[in-house]
């Protein structure tokens, strides 16, 4: 397949999924609580209305805040490009690693956390104090996290871990990746704003983070938040699947036929984990956020035993 249209694939699925997928963890939720809730399709009905609407800017703010919403939306996009989705085998792969995947989250996070500042609200500033003070524990706990596997596959390169895992049997794969697994998972939970760490439902002002530093936000300005939000999301779980239980995903250019049926199996084990988390979430209740800092910890301390367990034990 074309390098062009390869990346053109690959964004379009990054970009039409995540809506889809909190759709489905929605959903899910609601029918675990003994609710009927809201269809998967929900959220892309939402992103039209806001689409349809002008933005109300306050006349305090600056470029700072009219930039956030486009910088977070592509920093998001240019990370989808080199997360695996439906194949390994990418055309805009080697432009980046894990490494750089960070660092593009952490990009969408400053601009954010910078334009909640720039608004001048109260609610802005305590969800952006709040949400710097849990990525200075989450970021390095990612990082952890994921090294283990890259150095079993002895590179950084996403598509390279994942192709490797892959060609692992179950047989061959390393205790050390189920601790890591579980420390992502807990990084999974906070850096995509999910219950016990926050609540991405709610609007008081004493529990929500991320809410906070959006709510100066409306119209195309907001649906671009939000749609950048739904494909961290997405990213986020793609890694958990495709780097821990890669199973069934194209580690080469394949036909199209190959393509289509990987792409099948990634949205149903993305629905796998989403009910799953659902399921975290309806039986968890939000902690206090002093408390918080102690599961990142706990993540920090799995990935370190996971680095121990693989260097001691081997493959």
């Amino acid at each position: 397949m074309p390098a062009l249209a390869s990346i053109a694939l690959q964004a379009t699925a990054v970009l039409l999924l995540a809506p889809l997928i909190k759709g489905i963890n929605r959903k899910a939720k609601a029918r675990l609580q003994g609710r009927h809730g809201a269809g998967v399709l929900q959220p892309y009905y939402e992103l039209v209305k806001l689409m349809k609407k002008d933005s109300v800017v306050s006349e305090t703010t600056s470029w700072i805040f009219a930039s956030a919403p486009y910088a977070s939306f592509a920093a998001m996009i240019v990370a989808g490009l080199i997360v695996p989705i439906f194949t390994t085998d990418l055309a805009a792969g080697a432009a980046g690693d894990f490494i750089a995947l960070v660092y593009l989250f952490a990009m969408a996070r400053l601009f954010v956390a910078l334009a909640a500042l720039d608004a001048g609200s109260s609610f802005g500033g305590m969800g952006s104090s709040r949400e710097m003070t849990l990525s200075a524990l989450a970021e390095p706990a990612l990082l952890m996290s994921v090294f283990v596997v890259a150095v079993s596959a002895g590179t950084t390169s996403i598509g390279a871990m994942s192709s490797y895992v892959a060609g692992l049997g179950l047989d061959a794969i390393p205790p050390a990746y189920a601790l890591a697994f579980v420390a992502f998972m807990i990084i999974a939970f906070a850096e995509t704003g999910r219950i016990p760490f926050d609540n991405p439902a709610t609007h008081l002002e004493l529990t929500m983070i991320h809410e906070a530093m959006i709510l100066e936000y409306s119209g195309k300005q907001l649906a671009l938040i939000e749609w950048a939000s739904s494909i961290k999301q997405l990213l986020i779980m793609a890694l958990a699947i495709n780097l821990f239980l890669p199973w069934g995903i194209a580690t080469q250019a394949a036909a199209p036929m190959a393509l289509a049926g990987s792409l099948i199996i990634f949205i149903a084990k993305l629905t796998l984990l989403s009910v799953m988390i659902a399921a975290i979430e309806s039986s968890t209740a939000k902690w206090r956020l002093f408390r918080v800092p102690n599961l990142l910890i706990l993540s920090i301390v799995l990935s370190a035993l996971a680095l121990i367990s693989y260097y001691t034990g081997g493959v």
